[in-house]
């Protein structure tokens, strides 16, 4: 258990917290980042790229219809070591573009801040650095709620001035590209605070590198980006799927965050006996967000889907030939063939026949008494119903 907690700061109330019959604390990892992290460290691995899918669990009250639940999978790219700045970070962007691209999940929008410069902002703006992270998590809500909201929330709940708060709101309703970097860049009192200095410079270039990348269309500087956990130190980034209004003119809807990640170079050092850092970026994938627009699609294009890999089903017309059915699959499955057979001593035909159209396997392997004694099988195509003996 204390391996995951005081890694999430809000989050944590989230974790699944267990007893084992040993009295051992335990919990159930809330994601993938800080396992890794823990990895690195244990091995005293200074280097390395890795991707993995596996489930997280969380605490929530989960919206199922949202594709939001409490046992999901994450599918996760992370690239950690000593480079020079932007260069993982871009090819992290990168990666989530070609993935997003390739699954033709509609139009998207990748949003990417950086913690050093929101620090900067708070800084500016007055936030006592006590309350920079709970100040965080309140900007990250500005996607789904107006900034009045936002405002009130503030001032309210997380006790900032009101005067705070406004400042606060000239910065982060801001969004665009290089050109509102460059703007920052010469803002008088933004580029007087070091920290943010420094993270809009490697803004500055990783737009460049994205610009070489060809992908800065997608991609929005937008300062309303927070991101809940505790654990980012620099660049932070999520991708959004927007909704097609019919309205023209009017502002695309977004679906919610199908993927997240960000820099974390502290995380590693945390597990490190001797507090040594290994630098790290990466990006999460929600597999099942994905999952549920892709099936929302596929009912509404009422396109049917094929649900199994079966190449040939192995049929008989007549009945005692169970024997038969189980040679020949036997021999198929042998030769690398996948495929599958009724659970029945004696089916009908038409049953196996329906069931291969019902679930799109494309061939009929039938072997009946005069198939057997002139030691042939008919090969029967599902869908134009010729036939051949092989």
């Amino acid at each position: 258990q204390e391996t995951l907690t005081g890694k999430y700061g809000e989050e944590t109330k989230l974790i699944y917290e267990l007893q084992d019959q040993g009295g051992e604390l335990l919990a159930l990892r809330y994601d993938l980042t800080v396992p890794f992290a823990r990895y690195l460290a244990m091995n005293k691995i200074r280097r390395m790229k890795r991707y993995q899918v596996a489930k997280v669990y969380r605490r929530d009250n989960p919206a199922t219809s949202r594709g939001r639940y409490r046992e999901f999978y994450q599918c996760d790219f992370d690239i950690a070591g000593w480079f020079d700045p932007m260069l993982p970070d871009a090819e992290c962007l990168k990666i989530l573009h070609e993935v997003l691209s390739d699954l033709q999940l509609g139009e998207f929008l990748i949003r990417v801040n950086d913690r050093r410069i929101l620090s900067g902002v708070f800084t500016l703006c007055g936030v006592p650095e006590s309350k920079f992270i709970t100040t965080c998590s309140t900007v990250d809500k500005l996607d789904k709620m107006p900034w009045e909201e936002v405002r009130s929330e503030m001032v309210g709940e997380k006790g900032l001035s009101p005067e705070v708060a406004d400042g606060i709101g000239e910065y982060v309703q801001l969004h665009g590209g290089l050109d509102l970097i460059e703007r920052l860049l010469q803002d008088p009192k933004l580029s007087q605070n070091k920290v943010a200095k420094e993270g809009l410079g490697d803004m500055k270039l990783l737009f460049d590198h994205l610009t070489l990348f060809g992908i800065t269309g997608q991609i929005s500087f937008d300062l309303s980006l927070a991101r809940g956990l505790d654990y980012y130190t620099g660049v932070i980034f999520e991708a959004v799927l927007l909704q097609q209004e019919n309205h023209p003119g009017e502002e695309a809807l977004s679906v919610g965050s199908v993927a997240g990640g960000g820099r974390y170079d502290g995380l590693v050092g945390m597990f490190d006996p001797k507090g040594r850092k290994v630098p790290c970026v990466g990006v999460s994938i929600g597999i099942e967000r994905i999952f549920s627009i892709l099936e929302q699609r596929v009912k509404a294009s009422g396109e049917k889907v094929r649900t199994t890999e079966t190449q040939v089903l192995v049929a008989t017309p007549q009945k005692h030939l169970l024997a038969a059915r189980l040679k020949l699959i036997s021999e198929l499955w042998d030769a690398g063939i996948k495929a599958e057979m009724l659970y029945k001593k004696d089916p009908k035909l038409l049953k196996q026949l329906q069931y291969c159209e019902d679930t799109g396997i494309p061939l009929a392997a039938i072997i009946g008494e005069q198939e057997l004694t002139d030691g042939v099988v008919k090969l029967r195509d599902v869908a134009t119903r010729e036939e051949v003996r092989i």
